[in-house]
């Protein structure tokens, strides 16, 4: 093959990110403002089309809009490709057809269905924040299941949506590379510049652009940080019950409103939350059925203080209601809600989130927030009352309730094997 030049001069980190990706079939690259993420990806897809084995491969850009592509991809792809001989360039389709026999297009992401039907050996997503949830997996993991093609998902944050999704599952399984890239960090943009942008922005809108924060779009997040250093941490991730340790349950009682229940395991020096549930209307027959659905072995069951407020048509607490039931609350101690978030907020460090089983739970903790003040200019001290406060306040009597334990650095999953050893005494 002719010695082929590309005009491009990687920074150490876009290195070092195109060798990990080398390793990976998929991807999650969160970066900061200014990173260079779409000349990274321009070039990553390029070298593989040049050094591709495969017959006729394919590879593809996909922005949110094929405006976008066109406005800013289609001239970096004309100049990095420009240098190779005999390389075609198909304006009309933003198509770029090599000499090798690759092929690489820019695609929009506004409009799936016309995409359906293509083939692909690699793709990069590029802000895919932006871009219809349906199209990953309705149309491109398809292309991508026969030649058993790679996508690398980049962007940065804006809340909670797909790209977040794809960021947890990422964070939290050995055969994705999960790589954040924080303006903190890289030494890509100068301080002098960094504190420029500070005055100029607010605090949430720096920590996402900059700081690559998928919490700033929640101002006044309350358990925020500790949520994100959990998932960045890889504790957000698989969690199996374990057969030979009891679930205690953590509630929050509703009437008219919602309840809420955390399904947790201390499991040697870990903590494991292993499932949530939240239903409203509902009375306690209910929610033993779930409980009984669910087939765990019940430790203890534990309430706040008001489980024991008598009801005035019956004359019963809740908690005589639910021993009738067979269920036997144990009450939690009561502290100022400000008590009970400071233990929570220390209590998030040590545990060990199932991704999928408490998904709404995590949700709704990432979203309990304290209201701004516009008169003072600061957040009030007094939480925000609405749709997430139930699984906010069950979690709280969980961190005022749990008996002290040791913290865990082993990943659940891992743990189990790790444990065991079948020559010990």
């Amino acid at each position: 093959m002719t010695h082929i030049e590309i005009p491009y001069e990687p920074r150490v980190l876009q290195m070092e990110l195109h060798n990990e990706m080398q390793e990976k079939r998929w991807g999650v690259v969160v970066c900061h403002r200014r990173f260079g993420k779409m000349v990274w990806a321009i070039n990553h897809i390029l070298r593989h089309s040049l050094l591709s084995g495969k017959s006729n491969p394919r590879y593809a850009y996909m922005a949110p809009t094929y405006r976008q592509a066109k406005n800013v991809a289609w001239d970096y792809l004309k100049h990095f490709a420009g240098k190779i001989p005999n390389v075609r360039f198909h304006e009309t389709e933003l198509r770029c057809d090599l000499p090798t026999g690759g092929r690489i297009s820019l695609l929009g992401a506004e409009n799936p269905d016309s995409l359906r039907g293509i083939y692909l050996d690699g793709c990069v997503m590029d802000e895919v924040a932006d871009m219809p949830e349906s199209v990953f997996p309705e149309v491109l993991r398809p292309a991508l299941s026969d030649r058993k093609g790679f996508c690398i998902f980049v962007g940065t944050p804006k809340g909670h949506n797909a790209f977040f999704d794809f960021y947890e599952q990422a964070a939290s399984s050995d055969d994705w590379l999960s790589a954040v890239y924080k303006a903190s960090e890289t030494g890509i943009l100068d301080e002098e510049e960094l504190e420029a942008a500070r005055t100029m922005m607010s605090v949430d809108q720096y920590a996402q652009e900059f700081e690559c924060s998928w919490n700033a779009n929640v101002p006044g997040a309350i358990y925020g940080k500790e949520l994100e250093d959990a998932t960045i941490g890889g504790r957000v991730t698989n969690v199996p019950y374990d057969l030979s340790q009891r679930v205690d349950t953590w509630w929050d009682l509703g009437i008219g409103d919602s309840t809420a229940i955390w399904f947790t395991q201390s499991v040697g020096r870990a903590v494991h939350v292993i499932d949530y549930y939240e239903n409203r209307n509902e009375g306690l027959p209910h929610y033993c059925q779930v409980l009984n659905s669910k087939q765990y072995l019940y430790g203890s069951h534990n309430a706040p203080h008001d489980i024991e407020v008598r009801e005035l048509g019956s004359g019963k607490s809740r908690r005589e209601v639910a021993w009738d039931l067979g269920l036997n609350f144990r009450v939690v101690p009561k502290l100022p809600v400000e008590d009970g978030i400071h233990a929570a907020q220390m209590l998030i460090p040590r545990l060990w989130f199932d991704r999928e089983k408490c998904k709404d739970g995590l949700e709704a903790l990432r979203q309990y927030h304290r209201a701004y003040n516009d008169r003072t200019r600061s957040f009030r001290s007094t939480p925000v009352h609405d749709w997430s406060s139930h699984s906010a306040d069950a979690f709280r009597y969980f961190a005022v309730g749990l008996r002290e334990s040791r913290p865990s650095q082993q990943a659940p999953q891992k743990q189990a094997v790790m444990d065991y050893d079948p020559f010990a005494a």
